[in-house]
């Protein structure tokens, strides 16, 4: 009754899907392109054998990187199908693995859309990042001889409550799995809990994951343009935090010459920070213009993509975002890899083992609000020697959690060597 529930919510909605898609390409076109693929239709079919890997949005396509480096080195005569459901997740792809791989839309979750989709491309297997777990598509998957691994998979305690909210639609959609690889222990035991079964702890994919080779040489060119003065870098920022970060620094301002740069986690919310910073009389400096911040200017707006890497390597001390707000914080890790001192606010169950292990460690700090958060950066920017132990602390944390990829490909292989179903035709 559920799964008939569930199915005819979606066809109910279905009228709504175009108009919704049309709506979002207002700020991000990317919505407005291949909207067929979000129904089932494709165009030709790559040739050859067909690895699938499901990486919804933006954070997922990154951390992927390491795993779909294996895979090719793996398994070279398969086509790679990379799918998404997120605009940036998809523009993301493009300039990660758009010279090698297929992209395309994940259709949304109707019983003759993901159909399609599964007969079309005829993956040998299918990886899905994190918790992307869709009832139909992976019962599907089951019924076509397709082995899915839930891969890099995390279930938060409130992600926990939901799934038990629906049960047995739940559990049936964990035991349509061929296999998960957990990040923590804590992430198996949630997922066994819902009922699902062969769940290994793997590890977090997002610490095998290298900065792109042009990191340093980047990473110099900010520096140029910010000049000799203390860098102070707001990452990944959500919605509501630009407002807090400026309150507070007007109560509580940062040692003289400390240039804040403050970088919004999706690009289509750069417009409205300018906007804020204009709103408050904040003269501020753009990335993308590509000139000198001059010595009297306190803020640049971060206005660039596939940057990130290199903002952490150039400032002194990053505040990672979506933790001031209850967000679920994004990626520290990225940060640590770099060698910075890292302030993290109270919320951080998106990485919450991550988040508490690397306090634990001394390489990041937690703060309580944003007031607590430019008291302990002024403390940072003014001591160096604290910068530098705090650093080298995030690169030993980095460091002790690699291998997940190697664990995780362990499971890839024993799944091609034992497929479920009757078979795909």
């Amino acid at each position: 009754m559920l799964r008939f529930a569930y199915n005819l919510l979606w066809h109910l909605a279905l009228p709504l899907l175009p108009p919704r898609l049309w709506w979002r390409g207002r700020k991000e076109r990317g919505y407005r392109e291949a909207i067929g693929e979000r129904f089932g239709r494709y165009g030709a079919r790559p040739g050859g054998p067909v690895i699938w890997i499901h990486a919804v949005s933006l954070g997922e396509t990154r951390a992927a990187q390491p795993l779909v480096r294996a895979l090719r080195e793996r398994y070279p005569d398969h086509t790679l199908l990379l799918t998404h459901m997120t605009a940036t997740g998809r523009e993301a792809a493009r300039s990660l693995y758009g010279e090698f791989a297929r992209l395309s839309f994940l259709p949304y979750d109707l019983p003759w859309a993901v159909r399609r989709f599964v007969a079309h491309f005829r993956p040998q297997f299918g990886v899905i990042m994190e918790t992307e777990i869709w009832p139909n598509l992976v019962r599907a998957c089951r019924e076509a001889g397709v082995p899915v691994l839930l891969a890099n998979a995390r279930m938060s305690a409130k992600s926990a409550r939901g799934y038990a909210a629906i049960g047995s639609l739940a559990r049936a959609a964990l035991d349509d799995l061929a296999a998960i690889g957990a990040q923590t222990a804590a992430d198996a035991e949630r997922l066994g809990a819902l009922g699902a079964h062969a769940v290994e702890v793997t590890g977090n994919l997002k610490f095998d994951v290298t900065p792109p080779a042009e990191t340093p040489a980047r990473a110099q060119a900010l520096r140029a343009l910010f000049g000799e003065r203390p860098v102070l870098l707001a990452a990944s920022t959500r919605e509501g935090e630009e407002a807090l970060l400026l309150d507070a620094l007007a109560r509580d301002p940062l040692p003289a010459g400390t240039l804040t740069v403050i970088v919004p986690r999706h690009p289509q919310r750069f417009e409205e920070v300018a906007t804020l910073f204009a709103g408050r009389g904040c003269a501020f400096a753009r990335r993308n213009d590509g000139r000198p911040v001059p010595a009297d200017c306190d803020w640049v707006l971060g206005d660039s993509m596939g940057e990130l890497s290199a903002y952490y390597a150039a400032c002194d001390v990053a505040f990672v975002g979506g933790s001031l707000l209850p967000y679920g914080a994004q990626n520290l890790i990225e940060a640590c890899a770099e060698g910075t001192p890292v302030l993290i606010g109270p919320s951080t169950f998106n990485f919450a083992a991550a988040a508490a292990e690397a306090v634990r460690l001394g390489a990041a700090v937690q703060v309580a609000d944003a007031g607590a958060l430019m008291r302990e950066a002024a403390r940072l920017l003014s001591d160096a020697g604290k910068r530098a132990w705090m650093g080298e602390a995030g690169e030993a944390f980095c460091a002790a959690h690699r291998g997940a990829t190697a664990r995780t490909m362990a499971i890839v292989a024993r799944l091609i060597r034992e497929p479920r179903g009757k078979g795909v035709g």
